[in-house]
């Protein structure tokens, strides 16, 4: 292990420490187009080796393809890494039409088991419920969970895209370590109430797509007419038409500071995400997904830049002003729970 590595930071009260900040796996076998699956599963050994140790995935990526494709890198270094995967989104791959959230309990026992088996492990640290069935009482969900860890099978509890009600439920039934959301430049309706909650309960925070699945990057404008026509962004709605031309035109205070700084816009982003801890007073874990080694070194560099005042100021106006929603269907979000 190299000495340049990066801090660490305990996810939720009594949970492992981990990096600051984690590696989202989504995107080496689902939803972003072709991989070179040599170079992604070398940017997962570069990543543990920079003291990247929370692996993020879930048994939706490619249909369970994305834990058959980071097994191997987990079972190689499971002492020296903290696995999180998640449950409750099903889709059928022959009716790409088919969607439906589970929390019973017999569907969280069935996909523990496939994911465990996928996985070639014999439990997972951090276990998330991916999605809300609000039809499905949580103390019968966290319930559900709950046996899991009692049983050796997972380790800790988290939730994903919950309002801060819902959480807190979670979180009387057994400890919740996690929750993971959508947190970036671009999307924070988290701060309307979960975090506060997190941060009430000793909850750590992991956001997801801190970099606007790549839009805050400025690596790509027009999802449409840009992107492989396999990449899932080409269907969002902020990435797209009249919406994508006018959101392109608030990444200038990010670029103005990037150029300033002589970093990335990418760096700039993440940075005011890793700077969530210390503003809200909790323990924030962003997941930013890459297949690249060079993009490990370039996100990696953000979590030791601090924005000043002045720069916070420039970009606090951002998630204002974006036009679209973050997703085609809003239910499959916590917005508008509570």
């Amino acid at each position: 292990m190299s000495n340049d590595r990066i801090d660490t930071v305990a996810l939720g009260t009594g949970g492992p420490l981990v990096g600051v900040q984690g590696l989202g796996c989504m995107g080496m076998s689902a939803s972003y187009g072709p991989t070179d699956e040599t170079e992604a599963r070398a940017t997962l050994e570069h990543a543990l080796e920079r003291g990247v140790t929370l692996f993020d995935t879930a048994d939706i990526y490619g249909f369970g393809r994305n834990e058959e494709f980071i097994a191997p890198f987990v079972r190689a270094h499971r002492d020296h890494l903290t696995l999180a995967t998640k449950f409750a989104i099903e889709r059928r791959e022959d009716d790409p039409s088919f969607q439906a959230i589970r929390n019973d309990r017999g569907y969280i026992r069935a996909s523990v088991e496939g994911s465990l088996r996928r996985l070639g492990v014999d439990h997972i640290d951090l276990y998330y419920m991916h999605r809300r069935n609000v039809d499905v009482p949580m103390e019968e969900s966290v319930g559900a969970m709950a046996e899991l860890v009692a049983e050796g099978k997972v380790r800790h509890l988290g939730l994903s895209e919950v309002s801060p009600g819902e959480l807190r439920t979670a979180h009387a039934v057994h400890p919740i370590a996690a929750v993971q959301s959508e947190w970036s430049l671009f999307s924070r309706d988290v701060e309307a109430g979960v975090v506060d909650a997190a941060k009430e309960l000793g909850v750590a925070f992991v956001p997801y797509s801190p970099l606007g699945r790549g839009f805050l990057t400025g690596s790509f404008v027009s999802a449409d007419k840009e992107l492989d026509t396999k990449d899932w962004r080409r269907t969002q709605p902020r990435f797209t038409g009249d919406n994508a031309a006018a959101n392109a035109a608030l990444l200038e205070p990010v670029r103005k500071i990037a150029e300033a700084r002589g970093i990335s816009l990418a760096q700039v982003a993440l940075a005011w995400v890793q700077q969530r801890a210390e503003v809200h007073g909790l323990s924030v874990i962003p997941i930013p997904g890459t297949r690249k080694r060079t993009r490990i070194e370039e996100n990696l560099a953000a979590t030791r830049i601090v924005l000043d005042a002045a720069e916070l100021a420039q970009l606090e106006p951002i998630a204002g002003k974006v036009a679209g929603n973050r997703y085609t269907d809003m239910t499959f979000t916590a917005v508008g729970r509570e």
